[in-house]
């Protein structure tokens, strides 16, 4: 089992796999999407400290949990490619920075958004806050280094090097709350015990959240897919696949 699962590191199996799952974990979303977007907008009851602004939650917190989980993925992927030399970890950390980035700048955005009516402000230098900027701003470090170096294989050891030093700010986000006074409300969902939301507006949240997900991933395999083409574009696979793409359709 292993072994069949194994052949998969290889850049062009993945490609294939990628062609055959992705359109699914488009689909999954979608359903996922509108369910979670009919229980958070329609079915959930307006929160009776917040009102309406709070439903602004069923974005943000999926995206701020997707920028943190994307940046692991990017950094476990650099990490394949920096000590074990796959190179399906290169095109993933590379097709995956992106995607975190714009995940990031979602949750900035969105939590700006709430942040005026409940704190009275759009930006506040709060911990949470803070350390969620840092993260965009590796994120779009990690890309420069991509486009600064000609040679992919040493952009990606770059981007790999900082991509683990940057992995020490994952846990300041998530633990900010708690580790130092912010404006920030502390956990609900992941705490100890029974999180402290209606269930009813729970479930719509997981499923925003499950279904931001899928799409993360969705996303990334077409991503990598297209990064798969460009660092093997001189192979006969690819000139193989790129050609028969690119016959004419002969209709009888």
């Amino acid at each position: 089992m292993f072994a069949s699962w194994h052949k998969y590191a290889s850049l062009m199996h993945f490609h294939a796999l990628s062609q055959r799952v992705s359109p699914w974990c488009f689909g999954l979303s979608a359903v996922l999407f509108a369910a979670g977007l009919i229980g958070g907008l329609g079915l959930a009851p307006t929160d009776y400290q917040q009102g309406e602004s709070f439903r602004i939650i069923y974005v943000h917190v999926p995206s701020a949990w997707l920028s943190m989980f994307a940046y692991i993925v990017m950094a476990t992927a650099g990490a394949l490619s920096l000590i074990w030399k796959v190179k399906l970890g290169e095109v993933i950390a590379r097709a995956c920075a992106p995607l975190g980035a714009s995940f990031t700048a979602l949750a900035l955005v969105t939590g700006a958004l709430w942040g005026k009516p409940m704190w009275g402000t759009w930006w506040a230098w709060d911990a949470r806050l803070t350390s969620e900027l840092l993260l965009l701003f590796l994120y779009l470090g990690y890309i420069a280094l991509q486009a600064a170096i000609d040679d992919r294989r040493a952009a990606a050891r770059a981007g790999a090097v900082l991509a683990l030093v940057g992995v020490v700010n994952i846990p300041i986000i998530h633990y900010s709350v708690e580790w130092w006074s912010t404006l920030h409300q502390p956990a609900t969902i992941t705490k100890l015990g029974a999180p402290s939301i209606a269930t009813s507006m729970l479930i719509p949240l997981l499923l925003m959240a499950f279904a931001s997900q899928v799409f993360f991933f969705a996303v990334l395999l077409v991503r990598t897919r297209c990064e798969i083409l460009e660092f093997e574009r001189h192979t006969q696979w690819v000139k193989a696949l790129v050609g028969r793409s690119s016959m004419p359709t002969v209709i009888a």
